[in-house]
């Protein structure tokens, strides 16, 4: 039996030009672990979200898609649950509740679940996935990779038959990635769940798999899982040397969330040259987005300070870029700061062709891809010309291509002038872009050395 199916089935945005999916076709059996692979913008997410009618995309849909043998599109909100589960790529937009325990509950409660049942089912899903140790925690103290788990978790709890993912270890250390990874292939094999994930790395699950598909050119055809296991390099655009000239300090850093909370930031100690990029790398939860925001002045440090003499020119990306998308079409994005910057249209069309967007000019921007959404919160920031880039894993959510784009657009901005700070678990992009490599662990810098000597000292490799 066919777990999902999509049967010649189209699908265009309100406002595109184009269609998104054109005549698509597959299926995925009953039991398999499918990888779902593509470019950026290729419709991954889209053709994941038709299998799921409480978050399927607004536009004209052609064709049916069932979900064993049933049109999903019938389905009601408590079938639906059991039928389909879904876990987005970064789990702030799924995670809703305080604590872990009631993060479990939630969607039990949503359904009427009775009570001795959802506590069966959140205690057989901890004790399953191991997260019972972390049962009592606080949501905002979790790192990215317990956050990751904790979806799964809640989503598993409602103990659906198929397992929709987008895209869900982008946001992890390697470590953390290993470890959702091994939880996800138990849910396949010891629970019979049928897994299809929606990746742009998928190298790293080809052990796992049983069968691949690709998009491309809205189509969709099936793919050899030897091939995608291949490695992916990125060009070398990072220098030897940099100007110099201390941009960006911070001494003795102490940051942490709750007058009882754990410290983040422990006596750190922080020097970025003037145009120079430097990477941030460490595990989750080690401190990167925490650093991030005090440099910016987003938070202000508990102890130490904090000197930034591009503070008046700078700009920060966020791990969700949707926190800088506000309009109604890309191209009001793009435009947004143009009178006061100083920059005009033809700068704006020149950066949707340079995006590949210029056929979604017109779409909101919610209904790009996640991996579209990240590039445009970053040209439009470079539209800008900031002294001064923070950068939040840039590159979640983006295929080969759109990392090499990424990587050169870092390079002609820090040419151009700019300073950049980016941090990121893609060791491939540090690798290929940053002058230096800061190595964060126990709330302060560990190390911090030229790219080449990190890499050569280090058992790290991208």
């Amino acid at each position: 039996m066919s777990a999902l199916e999509f049967e010649h089935v189209s699908f265009s945005y309100g406002g595109a030009t184009a269609p998104v999916l054109s005549d698509v076709s597959l299926e995925v059996p009953e039991g398999a672990f499918a990888l779902l692979v593509g470019a950026t913008g290729s419709g991954k997410s889209t053709l994941l979200r038709l299998a799921k009618p409480e978050i399927a995309p607004s536009g004209e849909l052609a064709g049916a898609v069932r979900a064993f043998g049933r049109e999903v599109r019938t389905l009601d909100p408590p079938l639906s649950a059991r039928t389909v589960g879904y876990v987005f790529q970064n789990p702030d937009a799924q995670v809703v509740c305080d604590t872990v325990w009631h993060e479990m509950a939630f969607g039990l409660e949503n359904l009427g679940v009775p009570e001795p049942e959802m506590r069966r089912r959140v205690a057989e899903t901890c004790g399953f996935l191991g997260i019972e140790p972390w049962f009592r925690s606080r949501t905002a103290e979790l790192s990215g990779g317990q956050r990751q788990v904790l979806a799964l978790a809640a989503t598993l709890a409602m103990r659906p038959r198929l397992l929709l993912l987008d895209e869900p270890t982008s946001m992890l250390d390697p470590l953390a990635e290993k470890n959702f990874l091994s939880l996800l292939f138990r849910a396949n094999r010891e629970l019979g769940i049928t897994v299809v994930v929606a990746t742009h790395a998928p190298a790293t699950m080809t052990d796992y798999a049983t069968c691949a598909f690709m998009l491309e050119g809205a189509r969709v055809l099936p793919v050899s899982l030897k091939d995608l296991s291949r490695p992916e390099r990125l060009p070398a655009l990072a220098r030897t040397a940099f100007p110099g000239g201390a941009l960006l300090s911070a001494r003795d850093l102490w940051q942490r969330y709750g007058r009882d909370g754990r410290w983040v930031l422990r006596g750190l100690d922080l020097e970025v040259g003037s145009g120079e990029v430097r990477a941030l790398v460490g595990s989750n939860g080690c401190g990167k987005s925490t650093l991030l925001s005090v440099l910016a002045g987003v938070e202000r440090p508990q102890r130490g300070r904090v000197r930034n003499q591009a503070a008046g020119s700078q700009a920060l990306l966020p791990q969700d870029p949707k926190a800088l998308l506000a309009h109604e079409t890309v191209r009001d994005e793009l435009a947004e700061w143009s009178s006061a910057v100083g920059y005009g249209a033809a700068e704006v069309e020149s950066a949707l062709a340079e995006l590949g967007l210029s056929d979604a000019a017109a779409r909101h921007p919610y209904d790009l891809s996640g991996g579209q959404q990240q590039l445009l919160a970053l040209e439009k920031l470079l539209l800008a010309r900031p002294r001064l880039l923070l950068l939040d894993e840039p590159t979640k959510g983006l295929d080969l291509a759109s990392r090499e784009r990424l990587a050169r657009r870092v390079a002609v901005a820090r040419d151009d002038g700019a300073t950049v700070l980016v941090a990121t678990h893609d060791l491939g992009f540090v690798r290929s872009v940053a002058d230096s490599v800061s190595l964060m662990f126990d709330g302060g810098i560990t190390v911090t050395e030229p790219t080449v000597e990190f890499f050569a000292h280090s058992w790290l490799l991208a």
